[in-house]
């Protein structure tokens, strides 16, 4: 029990806070409408997609592909942080370090540790900022998009500068790396079967189709189970269901202190005309996810609190969980220097942060 707190401090705290507010509003019919459950199986659904791809080494198939023209250090580091950064818009950014934070650690292995540390720092920030630009990119974005029934066009219209300028300041940052020649030791991904592929490629399409609300999310969970069920059953064990659990419990908690005025003036107070940098800011105690879920009951205001949970995803190592993702990878490799990790990935997280904020606050005092 103590080494599952330990592994889900989010979901441990979501559910404290979901518990307390119990006792202040205690369970009726109207808990079961604080539940949003399209956002739950669109993440479920989804993430068995990528599940199922991942499986069957497309990721891997495709990385040898494009590091084929890999020649140095800083062309490879270069391929490995546009390939997390556009991977991301679609697998999630989780998913995007998953696959390519090991095989980095591997490409790299005989460079020098500041090397290594600034790439995969940059792979990180790069995954992070990928995924803010598509609905499906990560767990915030899809809730935000459903909660508040953004179109498409307005999704791209508000992230779109903010991405512009994340993949200009990234690959300026590459310029870091050294023009040092290298050596690119390839690995074999798992075999691809035709029907594998075309099942679990045709469930991400639905994904997709749900999202942008062309069929229905019952269709969608109907489809990603039936998919498990066929091709292989154990994809439904890798599932995060802490992440679905924290959710509910966010949902459970921001539902109860809506009900609460005082709590619920507070807020609103707070966050009317700051949702931006109030967003931002929490996010980088409790992460941008549940801090989406946290405050979205309190600002009517979609596209700026979209705009603070990605951006904040930047800064602290648990601003976006998938940071940490990357960090216990490094960590575990030989050599590791978890102090010089830290302050790289501080200087490059804040620092992006800063540009990213003060660009946001420009254009909207335009």
């Amino acid at each position: 029990m103590i080494k599952f707190i330990k592994a889900q401090p989010v979901l441990m705290i979501s559910f404290l806070l979901a518990a307390a507010t119990m006792f202040i509003v205690p369970p009726d019919a109207q808990y079961i409408g604080y539940v949003n459950r399209t956002v739950l199986i669109q993440l479920f659904s989804l993430m068995t997609a990528v599940a199922g791809l991942r499986s069957i080494g497309i990721f891997e198939k495709v990385t040898d592909l494009l590091l084929e023209k890999a020649g140095t250090l800083r062309r490879l580091g270069q391929i490995f942080v546009l390939i997390c950064f556009f991977s991301s818009m679609l697998v999630t950014n989780d998913v995007a370090l998953l696959t390519f934070i090991p095989l980095t650690l591997i490409a790299l292995g005989k460079a020098d540790r500041r090397t290594v540390i600034l790439t995969i720092v940059l792979e990180t920030a790069a995954a992070n900022l990928g995924s803010m630009l598509t609905p499906v990119g990560n767990p915030q974005n899809l809730f935000i998009y459903d909660s508040y029934k953004l179109t498409a066009w307005v999704f791209i219209r508000t992230m779109a500068p903010a991405g512009i300028l994340s993949l200009v300041m990234l690959m300026l940052l590459t310029l870091l790396l050294p023009k040092e020649k290298c050596s690119v030791a390839e690995h074999s991904g798992g075999q691809m079967q035709a029907a594998p592929l075309a099942g679990y490629s045709a469930l991400f399409i639905v994904c997709l189709l749900t999202v942008f609300r062309v069929i229905p999310d019952w269709v969608c969970f109907i489809a990603a189970m039936a998919c498990a069920l066929i091709f292989n059953r154990r994809l439904l064990a890798k599932i995060d269901y802490p992440l679905l659990a924290t959710f509910v419990c966010f949902f459970v908690f921001v539902g109860n202190i809506a009900r609460i005025g005082a709590v619920s003036d507070f807020f609103s107070g707070v966050m009317n005309g700051r949702e931006l940098l109030v967003s931002a800011a929490l996010s980088q105690v409790i992460s941008n996810v549940p801090a989406a879920v946290m405050l979205s009951g309190f600002t009517g205001s979609g596209t700026q609190l979209l705009l603070g949970v990605n951006i904040g995803g930047l800064g602290t190592v648990i601003a976006s969980l998938a940071s940490l993702i990357s960090f216990q990878f490094y960590r575990r490799s030989e050599g590791a220097d978890s102090v010089r990790y830290m302050a790289v990935f501080s200087a490059v997280n804040f620092g992006m942060l800063i540009m990213l904020l003060a660009m946001q606050e420009m254009i909207i005092h335009i």
